[in-house]
C-alpha cells in the first residue's frame, strides 16, 4: 500500500481537537506535552478546551495545527512509515509534513510556526488585508479578475485549491473589487474569509525577513521521503531548497491543485491520509483527482482504521 501523508492549513482548527486523541494515544499525549514545554504556555489546553477566538488567532492556530498534525503521527508512525511515498501540507500544513518526513524535529517545527504566525499577524496589522473564495469561476477568469483590480489596488490568487475554488488576496478594497468583477465574470459566489491578513500575495513580505532569520537558524536534515511544495507543486531538491521553497510560500500562490495531480501521476492508486482535524484536503483531493482514496485521520476511530489497513 502507497500512501501520501496531508496536512490541513490554517482554517481546519477547532476546539477540541486533539483532546480524545491524547487520551486515547501515549504518544499523542506526549507530543501535547512537548509542545506546552516548548512554547511556555498550555497550547494543549487551547486545542482541547478553547475558548474558540484565541484558538483562531494566527499565531496560535498554527502550532496548534502542526501539533495536531505531529500528535497524529507520532501515534502511527512506527506502523505506517513503511508505506509512506511522500508528503504535502496546505501551507502551513506544509511544515507539518517536512516534520513527519524527518526534516524538522518537532520543537524546531513548532518555534517556527509560532513564529511565522506571530509575522503574518503582525505583517497584516501593519498592512491590513483580505482574502476571499470564488467559486464556480475558471483560473483564467479569476486571475483576469485579479489584473483589473489592480487599478484598485495589490490583489492576487493566493489558493489554487481545485478547479472551481480559488482564494485571492490582497488589499481589501482590491479584494472586494476583484470579487464583484469575478460574478460578472460568472462566478457562482464570492466569500469573504475570516483571516487576519492578507496571506500568500505580495502584502506579507514584511514578514518575509523575520521568517528567513527563523528559517535559516532552524537545523534541517534530509527528508525520508518527498515532501511536495506548494510553490512549485513539484517535490523540493535536498535541505537548502526546502527552506528556500518554505520562505517563497509566505508570498506566493498555493498550487494545491496542482501539486494533487503531481502526486497521483508519481504514485497512482496511493491512498491519500489527512492527518489532522476534518476532511478539507481529503474532500479537495477527491475533487481533483475523481475516485482517488482519501480517509481522515485525527480522532482514535480514525487512527485505529488507518492501523488496521496497513496491519
Amino acid at each position: 500500500m502507497d500512501i501520501v501523508l496531508l496536512f490541513p492549513g490554517q482554517g481546519s482548527q477547532k476546539s477540541g481537537m486533539g483532546k480524545d486523541l491524547a487520551a486515547a494515544y501515549t504518544p499523542a499525549r506526549d507530543v501535547f506535552d512537548a509542545a506546552d514545554r516548548t512554547l511556555g504556555f498550555p497550547l494543549s489546553k487551547l486545542c482541547f478546551d478553547g475558548p474558540d477566538d484565541e484558538l483562531m488567532s494566527t499565531r496560535n492556530a498554527q502550532p496548534a495545527l502542526l501539533t495536531h498534525g505531529a500528535a497524529v503521527w507520532a501515534t502511527v508512525a512506527e506502523r505506517v512509515r513503511p508505506h509512506v511515498r511522500a508528503a504535502a501540507g496546505h501551507s502551513l500544513g506544509e511544515f507539518t509534513a517536512y516534520h513527519a518526513a524527518g526534516a524538522f524535529e518537532f520543537a524546531d517545527a513548532l518555534r517556527l510556526v509560532r513564529r511565522r504566525g506571530e509575522l503574518m499577524f503582525e505583517s497584516g496589522t501593519k498592512r491590513p488585508g483580505a482574502m476571499a473564495a470564488i467559486l464556480g469561476l475558471s483560473a483564467e477568469n479569476v486571475e483576469a479578475a485579479c489584473t483589473r483590480a489592480l487599478e484598485i489596488g495589490d490583489v492576487v490568487p493566493a489558493n489554487y485549491n481545485n478547479a472551481e475554488q480559488i482564494v485571492i488576496s490582497g488589499e481589501i478594497e482590491a479584494v472586494e473589487g476583484a470579487m464583484a468583477i469575478a460574478k460578472e465574470l460568472g462566478a457562482k459566489r464570492a466569500i469573504r474569509l475570516n483571516v487576519s491578513g492578507a496571506f500568500h500575495s505580495p502584502l506579507m513580505e514584511e514578514a518575509a525577513a523575520g521568517l528567513k532569520i527563523a528559517l535559516d537558524a532552524a537545523p534541517i536534515a534530509a527528508t525520508d521521503f518527498p515532501v511536495y511544495s506548494n510553490v512549485s507543486a513539484y517535490p523540493s531538491a535536498g535541505s537548502a531548497d526546502a527552506k528556500k521553497l518554505l520562505l517563497r510560500q509566505l508570498t506566493s500562490p498555493v498550487r494545491w491543485a496542482d501539486l494533487v495531480l503531481h502526486t497521483a501521476e508519481d504514485l497512482p492508486g496511493a491512498l491519500y491520509v489527512e492527518m489532522g482535524p476534518g476532511a478539507v484536503l481529503s474532500t479537495l483531493v477527491k475533487r481533483i483527482v475523481p475516485g482517488a482514496r482519501t480517509m481522515s485521520c485525527g480522532t482514535p476511530a480514525e487512527v485505529g482504521q488507518l492501523l488496521a489497513m496497513v496491519a
